[in-house]
């Protein structure tokens, strides 16, 4: 789990990432994070535009969101236990639900996506081992747990990462499949720390592991 985890409260309910009247000032006046939000809502993901946030020691949330649903090809995926996220990563993590995940399951394990299970985003910490601050004290990363299917079945990277071959194949094709939409991507084999999830990282590198 993350440590030292500062989950910011979420904002007002939304509906296709439209802030309602009252809430409070976000990122969004900025044509960027206009920009941003349109695509998200062209995805069919539901969210909220939270407020910027800036909490010190090099840690904040900026032009950052609620993800509430994530928009499928048959449907809407849930998501649990995220806080603020950095809304450019919320657009990878949404494309990676939909054209990564739910196809894989629906190829190679015969059943839809119906929830995706992460640790959380956004954690006031630094990166294990040393005095730079982590993706997450931005939001910019995500700790993916496990994945629940239509069928009921439960596919967790702590459990079935070196189990039966289909859900081998599914974490696997699933993993590579992030490589191509996250700056870095790190999972049980590259570290200890990383043998209960997939850690998804928002940036422009091309780091996988």
């Amino acid at each position: 789990m993350l440590a030292g985890c500062g989950v910011v409260p979420g904002s007002q309910p939304s509906e296709r990432g439209v802030r309602q009247a009252g809430s409070p000032a976000v990122s969004a006046t900025r044509p960027e994070a206009r920009q941003c939000h349109a695509q998200l809502g062209q995805s069919g993901s539901r969210f909220a535009p939270l407020p910027d946030k800036f909490y010190g020691a090099g840690c904040s949330t900026v032009n950052s969101v609620r993800l509430e649903g994530l928009g499928g090809d048959r449907g809407e995926f849930a998501v649990t236990n995220l806080g603020a996220v950095a809304c450019p990563l919320a657009n990878s993590f949404a494309d990676w639900a939909r054209y990564g995940v739910d196809r894989a399951a629906r190829q190679i394990l015969g059943s839809p996506l119906q929830t995706i299970e992460t640790m959380g985003s956004y954690s006031c910490r630094n990166v294990a081992g040393t005095a730079r601050r982590s993706a997450h004290s931005r939001g910019e990363a995500i700790d993916v747990a496990a994945f629940v299917l239509a069928d009921g079945r439960r596919i967790s990277v702590l459990s079935d990462w070196n189990a039966s071959p289909r859900e081998r194949e599914f974490l696997r094709v699933i993993h590579k499949s992030a490589c191509k939409r996250f700056g870095t991507v790190l999972g049980p084999d590259y570290n200890r720390a990383h043998h209960d999830h997939f850690h998804l990282e928002y940036g422009k590198g091309n780091y996988c592991r």
